[in-house]
């Protein structure tokens, strides 16, 4: 599969990211996209993505400001969570089982069905079952996160706050590009974790398998739940073709009349137009 004339149009002009385990994340920039923006647009959608080419390190984007502000990751904080649980031996594997307790955690009106039994590390993942991952964090401790959050250099590392809500409503923020440098590290095994824990992950957030490509992802929502006419939906995640891995990450506005189901749209539909799946 070729590369897509996007990428090799703007080759030149945009900042290559080189990034090594030992050193700090860079400030990666990246270049709007009409292409991209043109997706946006018809979709009628707020928001931004960055998508990062691995063999090259360009990085192309709609809306390049919002690609740089910090957000709450909300759910997409399931990854390094998972990792954390790992390596720190609170969960022992994909099959770790928690059970629902409905007295700690009572099923709230806007929970999918699916939260509402008991979950294992991988059925927790694969749905996002956020009192699972609290549950988690508790049993991690402030200490031992706080360890592994400055150790993956996860955006802003201010873990401040109630354990088990920091990265729900706490002040820990992390922006696309932030997002797309985290995931380098986390798909090239650049974290300083087992390769099982990440392998772990990687096989719980695949979205769609076809015998060209595979689009794995970890969305997330700020503010679900709340009676906010606004909030902020993520998607992160990377894409797997025959000869090269894109690594991406959005978020958008998500309103009354924008529905969190535009994540994937939009992301899958910037992937088809620039020749990627």
């Amino acid at each position: 599969m070729k590369h897509s004339p996007i990428f090799r149009a703007i080759s030149t002009s945009v900042v290559v990211l080189v990034l090594a385990c030992t050193s700090a994340y860079a400030n990666t920039h990246c270049i709007d996209s009409p292409k991209v923006t043109a997706v946006f647009e018809k979709a009628a959608v707020q928001g931004t993505i960055a998508l990062l080419n691995t063999k090259t390190g360009e990085v192309i984007c709609h809306n390049s400001a919002r690609a740089n502000r910090p957000y709450l990751p909300a759910s997409t904080y399931k990854i390094p969570n998972t990792l954390i649980a790992l390596e720190t031996g609170v969960a022992s594997g994909a099959d770790f089982s928690l059970d629902w307790n409905q007295k700690r955690n009572p099923r709230q009106a806007w929970w999918p069905a699916v939260w509402a039994k008991d979950q294992t590390l991988n059925s927790a993942l694969s749905n996002s079952v956020v009192w699972y991952y609290q549950e988690l964090a508790r049993r991690i401790n402030p200490q031992r996160m706080q360890q592994y959050v400055d150790q993956f250099r996860y955006g802003n590392r201010d873990i401040s706050g109630a354990i088990d809500q920091f990265w729900l409503k706490g002040k820990l923020k992390i922006s696309a590009l932030e997002q797309i440098s985290f995931l380098q590290h986390f798909y090239f095994q650049q974290l300083g974790v087992a390769r099982r824990n990440t392998n772990i992950v990687k096989q719980a957030i695949v979205l769609e398998k076809t015998p060209s490509w595979t689009l794995s992802g970890k969305t997330g929502m700020v503010g679900f739940g709340d009676a906010k006419d606004v909030a902020l939906g993520w998607l992160v995640g990377y894409v797997e073709t025959a000869n090269n891995t894109y690594i991406y990450a959005m978020n958008m506005d998500i309103t009354k009349t924008v529905g969190a189901q535009l994540r994937l749209e939009v992301t899958k539909s910037v992937l088809k137009e620039l020749g990627l799946i």
